[in-house]
């Protein structure tokens, strides 16, 4: 299935100076996939070591890290001849080695000309461990299928080229606007994890998708059990189902799970955080950039992997949304939020691949900004509403208090064209922040 990542891995081979990569990103979202094709389809040859099936090819890296030494033991266990500019050298699951993710520092310094990528599904946890030589590498990451590949792999890619752009705004016709709601409607149950999408399109039935939703949970669990021994497994399995019907909703430990201690719940959501099947969205006063100037420590929201995992952990009908006639009203709008969160993640974040959202909390008022989302150098703050006849007290109140923000958005699945009213501008639910 085509993926944004292609582009990024092209770009990567072609630059002059060139780094070895590693592509982070959670489990399961296609990162060896996506690895393997590009190096099937732009390379002689691919070489793949993949560290957590084979536990011989670890023997490769236990003496000498010398580039020239690895790549002919590499050579001798996989019969093919490397040649820099011509092969490309794959260390899968490299958490599962960390001499290998050592090596690649000397791969950086002694053989700059061969193309070395590295992938794992629960990198973090290594990151941590190992002391890793700063400015040695280059990081990409990877998610879910954004809604437009997810168009893509169903066949719609003339839909998806009608995505209208938040940078460069091109309105689609009413006609458009409801088939891609149609497809979005199916997007916000399948999600974007790529063997759920395959699933449903190889057989068209959105349910099958469940099936493989369930298999990624247990798949998360037993990965966090193998990478965090110390972790509490009822205390994570319980976290990771609930944490998705607080979507929208500040963080509060003792709502999480009033059962245990505040420092389990803590431990729980640190260590999904670490292996990216949440992210932490904070609160910011938006005053300046950087946004995490301005960080509030005790305001704090979630935002899970995916949508599709959303879906099915908080059993939320699929026929509510299919015959929703507001995506923005299913589920309090918790699925509305988490899908354009999902897609302002993809596309960067909100700054430098964090997520930050504004909270006022006075005794007068509180109020709320759903996101805040900085491009050139500018901030806008963007909610998820029904259209220009919903209350946006709270949007309002951030523009008053920030009067050298121009522009705010609200992101509606029943607006289809750009419209302005004083300083907020309405835009499509489906627009792409790229």
């Amino acid at each position: 299935m085509k993926r944004t990542i292609d582009q990024h891995l092209i770009n990567w081979k072609n630059q002059t100076f060139r780094k070895p990569l590693i592509l982070r990103g959670a489990r399961q979202v296609g990162k060896t996939f996506s690895i393997t094709y590009f190096g099937k389809t732009c390379f002689d040859s691919l070489i793949k070591l993949d560290f957590e099936r084979d536990r011989s090819i670890h023997k490769i890296f236990d003496q000498d890290l010398s580039a020239e030494k690895i790549i002919q033991d590499i050579e001798i266990f996989s019969g093919i001849k490397i040649v820099p500019g011509k092969t490309l050298l794959f260390f899968d699951e490299i958490q599962e080695c960390e001499r290998a993710l050592l090596s690649l520092r000397y791969f950086y310094e002694e053989m700059p000309d061969l193309h070395v990528a590295a992938a794992g599904s629960m990198l973090e946890f290594a990151l941590g461990q190992v002391s890793f030589p700063v400015g040695r590498v280059a990081f990409e990451w990877m998610g879910p299928m954004t809604f437009y590949e997810f168009l893509n792999a169903a066949g719609y890619d003339l839909l998806a080229n009608q995505l209208p752009c938040i940078s460069n705004f091109e309105p689609v016709s009413e006609f458009a606007h409801q088939k891609i709601i149609e497809q979005l409607k199916i997007y916000f149950l399948t999600g974007g994890m790529p063997e759920a999408i395959k699933r449903y399109c190889h057989t068209k039935s959105i349910t099958d998708s469940f099936d493989v939703h369930e298999q990624i949970f247990q798949a998360y669990l037993q990965s966090l059990i193998k990478y965090y021994r110390r972790a509490d497994i009822d205390s994570l399995d319980h976290i990771m189902r609930i944490i998705p019907s607080f979507i929208g909703s500040q963080i509060k430990y003792t709502r999480l799970d009033p059962e245990r201690r505040i420092e389990k719940t803590k431990t729980s959501l640190q260590i999904l955080e670490k292996a990216l099947i949440i992210q932490i969205i904070k609160a910011s006063n938006a005053n300046n950039l950087p946004l995490g100037v301005g960080v509030s420590p005790k305001k704090m929201k979630p935002l899970f992997l995916d949508i599709g995992l959303v879906q099915y952990s908080s059993g939320i009908s699929a026929t509510d949304v299919i015959r929703s006639k507001d995506l923005s009203h299913v589920y309090r709008g918790a699925l509305a939020e988490q899908f354009v969160g999902q897609e302002l993640l993809a596309a960067g974040g909100s700054e430098s691949r964090k997520m930050y959202y504004w909270a006022r909390d006075k005794k007068s008022s509180s109020a709320e900004v759903d996101y805040l989302y900085v491009h050139d150098g500018n901030i806008f703050p963007i909610e998820v509403k029904s259209g220009p006849k919903g209350k946006l007290k709270s949007l309002h109140l951030f523009m008053q208090e920030h009067p050298d923000i121009k522009t705010g958005y609200v992101m509606s699945p029943i607006v289809f064209e750009k419209q302005r009213v004083d300083n907020i501008t309405f835009i499509p639910i489906y627009t792409r922040f790229e």
